[in-house]
């Protein structure tokens, strides 16, 4: 009769299943946090530039004031447009972060499993 090594399953099955599974899982959480924060400040900003151009708007008591304020429109397309682009590559930085780690942790998965598995054949 054949002895089962329960403390050598677990270790085997830890080190090849729930180890690896934590990792991404931490690191997919990592990610969403990160990717959450930097959407909620740019919302934050842009709903900041729209309140103070609805201010301003307000504010228009003549022609001048008119004209100061489609003046002001230039400036402000320009600042989003710079914002919006800054805040793409933002995103697309962190998405790129996470494909890089994602992948070393896979190798370092597949170098783990396979010398498990080597030590389990001898």
């Amino acid at each position: 009769m054949q002895n089962f090594d329960t403390k050598q399953f677990t270790e085997q099955f830890e080190s090849l299943f729930f180890g690896p599974a934590r990792a991404y899982a931490g690191l997919s959480v990592d990610f969403a946090e990160k990717l959450t924060s930097a959407q909620l400040e740019a919302g934050r900003a842009y709903t900041e530039t729209g309140l103070a151009q609805l201010r301003a708007l307000l504010d228009i008591k003549d022609a001048e004031g008119l004209r100061s304020y489609m003046e002001g429109q230039q400036k402000v397309a320009k600042d989003l447009t710079e914002r919006l682009k800054g805040d793409a590559e933002k995103v697309v930085s962190l998405q790129q972060d996470f494909v890089q780690q994602s992948q070393k942790l896979t190798e370092e998965n597949v170098k783990q499993a396979t010398e498990t598995a080597t030590k389990a054949a001898k």
